[in-house]
């Protein structure tokens, strides 16, 4: 895969955490930047992590299913993706208040959020990231991304509130969903 598609990819996987970022900010009314930066430290921590432990088990079992890996491949993107876009829709709560900041909790958003991120280190096992130098630098990109937008959303919340958070996701829903159909038509058409 190249850069660029890694870059989308962690783009898109961030949303969930970004919107997530996004409340961390609004809610924490006496936050201060090593709250904004554990939030996004775990974030990416988690969304870095996953895409190894999926890519690892993809890699278990890649050989045996090449026929179709690319419809795989495809169908979890695209079901990642839908589903991002339909809580995004269906999600339209926006609390404002004071919660107090919680490592319990946090550690929970980070894995929440990140369980997508399994599913497509699974489907760069099934496309092909075969190595592991290219699978962990595909995770430390994820990982950064991941991090940076945090942040950002973080400060975001803080000063916006809840006028990005539903947009965010149905961009990163829109993004993973165009992904699978690229490897799908890469596939079907170029291979």
């Amino acid at each position: 895969m190249d850069i660029l598609s890694i870059l989308l990819i962690g783009v898109s996987l961030a949303m969930d955490a970004f919107a997530v970022s996004v409340t961390n900010g609004m809610t924490q009314t006496r936050s201060r930047f090593p709250h904004a930066l554990a939030t996004a430290a775990s974030f990416g921590l988690f969304q870095g992590i996953m895409p190894f432990l999926g890519w690892a088990l993809g890699s278990s079992f890649s050989a045996k299913i090449e026929k179709i890996d690319h419809w795989i491949a495809f169908g979890l993107l695209a079901f990642i993706g839908i589903h991002m876009i339909v809580e995004a829709v269906r999600g339209n709560e926006c609390q404002k208040g004071e919660t107090a900041f919680s490592v319990r909790t946090l550690l929970v958003l980070s894995l929440a959020t990140s369980i997508d991120a399994l599913a497509v280190g699974v489907s760069f096992a099934l496309t092909g990231t075969a190595t592991l130098g290219g699978i962990l630098f595909n995770c430390a990109v994820i990982a950064g991304v991941t991090l940076v937008l945090c942040l950002i959303g973080f400060y975001i919340g803080r000063r916006f509130g809840c006028l990005f958070k539903n947009k965010a996701e149905i961009a990163g829903g829109c993004i993973l969903t165009l992904m699978g159909i690229k490897i799908l038509i890469e596939h079907l058409f170029f291979s």
